[in-house]
């Protein structure tokens, strides 16, 4: 089992860092996402899974630790937040540039708008 959640976590974690190197604004958003998502389900797979356990200290046997899933919590609420923020910002990037490119600007295409010629020539 340890196998499968290790593998999951790093397939996720190789999407979203793929996803960062895209050259437009939504997909780096999604890896962003997605590397948020690897991190909360890896602190809530260090603290264990225990079923039927009591998270205080009551007498023998196993204990639930509670604040891997506070962690997890706490950082969902504030990936949804920054989520919402780094989409309004691209949103807004966007609207001024024209251009939905990480760094403001088409492939291909110079500042003053006309198209770049490669290679040499007559």
């Amino acid at each position: 089992m340890e196998w499968l959640v290790a593998t999951g976590i790093g397939l996720v974690t190789a999407s979203g860092v793929y996803l960062l190197l895209r050259g437009r604004t939504f997909p780096v958003v999604l890896g962003l996402s997605l590397l948020g998502y690897a991190v909360n389900v890896f602190i809530f797979v260090m603290g264990r899974l225990w079923i039927g356990a009591p998270p205080i200290l009551v007498g023998e046997g196993p204990v639930v630790d509670p604040l891997p899933q506070a962690l997890v919590l706490t950082a969902i609420v504030i990936g949804f937040a920054t989520t919402g923020f780094v989409i309004e910002l691209a949103l807004r990037s966007a609207h001024e540039s024209g251009s939905d490119h990480v760094d403001g600007s088409e492939p291909g295409v110079r500042l003053d708008g006309t198209a770049r010629h490669e290679g040499g020539g007559t």
